[in-house]
């Protein structure tokens, strides 16, 4: 009998779907794999009750999904945001499991947060949810089973509270049960840059393999927060010319290139940590969105979600781009910029430096060894190189866009451990 595709009316959860399952038709993966794969190994909802600063109580819902764990504990973030959902969390649950697969690290996907305004929170509120929230997943997470790290609006303070709450009722130390730590308290040097450093080494690479040197290569990046800083200032060090990078407060233009590590030291020192009134010779103050259009060799949008899409995809004049936010490109800019061949390294490669960072603190926490940041730096770049070639060849190979590839090297990889491990029943 044939599968019946799943949908869903949530437009994140409907699109993974459909990745997922353009991509198993045209690998003729077996029907009862296409059916397993669609659907999540376990979806847990919960309330949290807290006791507000003002004395009242109020019940927040808290999620957490793990789609796959045919390859090993599931992986994924915990976000708190007014629209967390059991069908958001799911798709991105997905998504990780495609981003862990593609990553070759021993790791399935998993997604969770908490539907809350962390704006509307004081500090101790925050503390009560997170503390709350783990108390309630505590049967789900463990260093073997599921190892949550920080999503959107969670940061260190919220693992080291959640590694805590369930160290505390485990009666012992959990130390690798959750990543995203502080360096402080079993975290790891590196994780900081891993994304950003990620991001820039495919673009990189794949400037190597389209034969253009970095040296002299024109970038613009989009985005000046954590993964588009380390983008930009790691390419910047190789060589590339980094002639506009952006923020809320707008796009910074300079033909000639930008001094990055001057354009970092002022967005540290800004209240805010923006680039606002930031200038240097020769510099053009544009409106943000102009970033995406300008002439360059190389965009990389690290900042927005759909960021390029069916309304502006034909303004884009980049050669090749490099996902370092996820989905930064809609279906309907996807297949504009497809029709221009623009070449295009697709998010969950080019920004899973992050994960495979999260891989590497949860080794040194298991293993209670912890390595210099050169080690880290250097073992991440080993492991970015060979994912960008495996995805490049295989594209290559099969004669399809590096997207469609990603998601079939990172399909096959998990189907072959569902074929080996078999269905328990």
């Amino acid at each position: 009998m044939s599968v019946v595709k799943r949908t869903s009316t949530n437009v994140l959860l409907d699109i993974a779907l459909k990745n997922f399952y353009g991509a198993a038709e045209e690998m003729g993966l077996e029907e009862e794999l296409v059916e397993i794969l669609s659907h999540s190994d376990r979806k847990l909802a919960v309330s949290i009750p807290v006791i507000m600063d003002d004395g009242t109580t109020k019940v927040f819902n808290g999620f957490r999904i793990q789609h796959n764990s045919a390859l090993g504990p599931n992986k994924g973030g915990l976000r708190f945001h007014p629209e967390v959902c059991m069908d958001e969390c799911e798709a991105l649950a997905m998504l990780m499991t495609w981003k862990c697969s593609l990553a070759g690290i021993p790791y399935g996907g998993g997604k969770g947060g908490v539907e809350c305004n962390p704006l509307e929170l004081s500090k101790g509120e925050k503390e009560r949810i997170t503390r709350g929230l783990a108390a309630r997943i505590e049967p789900l997470v463990g260093a073997w089973t599921d190892v949550p790290a920080p999503d959107v609006n969670t940061g260190g303070q919220e693992m080291i509270w959640l590694m805590d709450t369930i160290s505390k009722m485990r009666g012992h130390l959990e130390p690798a049960i959750f990543t995203g730590k502080p360096i402080s308290l079993c975290g790891s040097k590196g994780r900081t840059q891993a994304t950003g450093v990620g991001v820039a080494t495919c673009a990189m690479e794949l400037l190597k393999v389209v034969g253009k040197e970095v040296k002299g290569a024109t970038v613009a990046v989009q985005g000046f927060g954590n993964v588009g800083t380390f983008t930009a200032l790691t390419l910047h060090e190789h060589g590339a010319k980094i002639v506009a990078v952006s923020d809320i407060t707008g796009a910074y233009y300079a033909p000639e290139g930008l001094d990055i590590p001057k354009a970092i030291a002022f967005a540290n020192a800004h209240p805010k940590k923006l680039l606002e009134g930031f200038t240097q010779p020769g510099v053009k103050k544009l409106d943000g969105e102009e970033l995406l259009f300008l002439p360059v060799d190389v965009l990389c949008p690290c900042a927005l979600e759909g960021a390029i899409n069916g309304k502006n995809g034909e303004k884009v004049q980049a050669k090749y781009i490099v996902e370092g936010a996820n989905g930064p490109i809609t279906p309907e800019g996807d297949e504009i910029l497809s029709k221009k061949n623009v070449i295009i390294v697709p998010d969950f490669l080019a920004n899973s430096g992050g994960v495979v960072g999260s891989y590497f603190e949860w080794c040194q926490d298991l293993g209670g060894f912890f390595w210099t940041e050169e080690e880290y730096l250097k073992r991440l770049h080993i492991i970015m190189t060979d994912n960008f070639k495996r995805v490049w060849d295989y594209a290559s190979e099969k004669n399809v866009k590096m997207r469609r590839a990603a998601f079939m090297v990172a399909i096959q990889r998990v189907a072959d451990a569902v074929r080996l491990r078999g269905t328990f029943l």
